[in-house]
């Protein structure tokens, strides 16, 4: 039976036998039986590389962080996580450089510390009743990786790519729609994260959105 320990665009962890491109935790999750017992247990959600100098794990170890899966970093953005600092270093750096530049407005440094912004991304991905927090902004306005809901069917969130709309499904992207000019969409990925890849930060995307 697939493990809880798989994240979709909403952040929500799910059971699914595929597994993605990106790695990645926010603490431990769950109990000595591999059940997930919370959503989250610390304020640094990372994304890491499936790969990292050999090491080796065995998932859902008693008394350690949960191994969490992502399909590719748009969804792991979308849900609220960031790149890590040790496995993915020169992707972090490229990341809170952007980050600081694209948010002036916290007034942090050039190079702000991962605690820094792992404390807005916290503000920015939960409302006070642990949901995830949404915005409304212009279709137009938003870069590509971008996570949105549409009117209808408002349960299938879209990647959002220069020309098209994609689908997101476990596995991979659905058929692509044509991105309409106008339309006024609920933004899933957090809007500092929204601004960093409109300053350029290239999001990884999984294969099925080239197709």
């Amino acid at each position: 039976m697939p493990r809880q320990n798989r994240v979709d665009p909403f952040g929500n962890l799910i059971a699914t036998p595929a597994r993605g491109d990106f790695f990645g935790n926010r603490g431990a999750l769950h109990n000595d039986q591999g059940q997930i017992r919370r959503p989250w247990q610390l304020k640094r959600w990372i994304t890491c590389v499936l790969e990292f100098k050999g090491r080796h794990r065995q998932i859902m170890t008693p008394g350690y962080y949960t191994e969490l899966f992502f399909l590719d970093e748009a969804t792991a953005f979308a849900a609220g996580h960031r790149p890590c600092a040790e496995c993915r270093r020169a992707d972090y750096n490229r990341f809170r450089e952007l980050w600081a530049q694209a948010n002036p407005d916290f007034g942090f440094s050039r190079r702000p510390l991962a605690t820094e912004i792992d404390e807005v991304l916290h503000r920015e991905r939960l409302t006070a009743q642990g949901q995830q927090r949404r915005y409304q902004a212009p279709l137009s306005a938003l870069p590509e990786g971008t996570f949105i809901l549409l009117e209808s069917p408002a349960s299938i969130p879209y990647l959002v790519t220069a020309q098209h709309l994609w689908p997101w499904t476990p596995g991979g992207y659905g058929p692509k729609l044509p991105r309409p000019a106008e339309a006024t969409v609920q933004v899933l990925t957090p809007p500092s994260v929204g601004r960093t890849l409109a300053a350029g930060y290239k999001v990884r995307l999984h294969a099925s959105a080239h197709a």
